[in-house]
């Protein structure tokens, strides 16, 4: 049964797919790209993977719609047509799926037992993980210990991302012209969604859980799914939806931008030090074991502060992009 309600949820993403790509209107591109998130978080979680799925529903279906009506306000509703030699797009395209599909031939079946990866990484870590770190969810072992390198990787990334983005999105107060039909900078700036009954009252009710179950993510990685990634995009999709109802100067009053720039550049920076603290104490980069006495607990603590890093970071910079992008329609 669930093997029939993923292939259907499979059909439902190719035709999305199919329609965000004819549509000449933004604004339905926009929304169907958001239903494409959905389902594909969906498909995630039937897939077990709750992380991934919590992620793709927050920043893909949540955030990245925001940002994208964002840049829509800033430009038309339609797409310009766009001549040139069509035939040639469409043979690239049909050739770069058929080396694609060529190379899933050579992967091992869906849910093989026989698979590599569960014959040699995945059974070390599932045995492991309780002697070494004693957390139930293994991924948050694998992210936050084992691969603590790669996380740190990411999250430099986003930082990257992030300062790159606030550069080409950089305006002033007083610069930017106010575009015609830029609902998104009058929500965010001036009314909000206040005189929308619906939203307003929907919104309000949904604020608080939805900021309580980023934190409760936060704080709870290491038992469920979540993580920093995941309670970073959540509590940044409360903030945004605050600002969407009751304007982007309320949302600045509760998060101002030098607190945003110091979350951005704090998280990355706490978990910097938590590496070189273990290196202080005697141990190697990211080595947790040696902050306490107790190798075990200490590799609880570690993983716990460098989540945190990896939460104000995220929720730094999706903050301060969408902030970017509400400043630019300033007149």
């Amino acid at each position: 049964m669930i093997t029939l309600f993923s292939l259907f949820l499979l059909v439902l993403l190719v035709i999305t797919a199919v329609a965000v790509v004819q549509t000449r209107n933004l604004f339905a591109a926009v929304m169907l790209l958001s239903i494409f998130s959905l389902l594909l978080a969906a498909n995630f979680l039937l897939l077990d993977a709750a992380d991934v799925a919590l992620t793709e529903a927050a920043i893909g279906a949540g955030i990245s719609t925001v940002l994208f009506l964002g840049a829509l306000s800033l430009t038309g509703e339609r797409e310009a047509p766009r001549k040139g030699p069509r035939l040639l797009y469409l043979v690239a395209v049909i050739a770069a799926t058929a080396v694609v599909i060529y190379a899933t031939f050579d992967k091992p079946a869906f849910g093989d037992p026989q698979a590599p990866v569960q014959t040699h990484v995945a059974p070390w870590y599932l045995e492991k993980t309780p002697e070494y770190i004693d957390i139930p969810n293994v991924v948050t072992a694998i992210l936050g210990a084992y691969r603590g390198y790669d996380t740190l990787g990411e999250v430099f990334v986003v930082f990257t991302a992030g300062i790159g983005v606030l550069f080409l999105l950089a305006s002033g107060p007083g610069s930017g012209s106010k575009r015609r039909g830029s609902r998104l900078t009058e929500v965010g700036q001036v009314t909000g969604l206040r005189h929308y009954l619906v939203p307003r009252v929907v919104g309000r009710l949904l604020v608080p859980f939805i900021i309580l179950f980023g934190l409760y993510v936060q704080f709870h990685g290491e038992y469920g799914p979540g993580g920093g990634f995941q309670a970073g995009a959540f509590v940044a999709a409360g903030i945004v939806l605050y600002s969407l109802l009751e304007g982007e100067k309320k949302a600045l009053d509760i998060i101002p931008r030098k607190v945003l720039m110091g979350m951005v550049c704090g998280g990355a920076l706490l978990y910097s030090a938590v590496g070189v603290l273990g290196m202080l104490m005697g141990g190697n980069f990211l080595d947790y074991s040696v902050l306490l006495d107790n190798p075990v607990a200490a590799q609880q603590v570690g993983i716990i502060l460098i989540e945190l890093g990896v939460g104000l970071t995220v929720t730094g910079v999706l903050l301060s992009i969408y902030h970017a992008f509400a400043a630019r329609g300033r007149a």
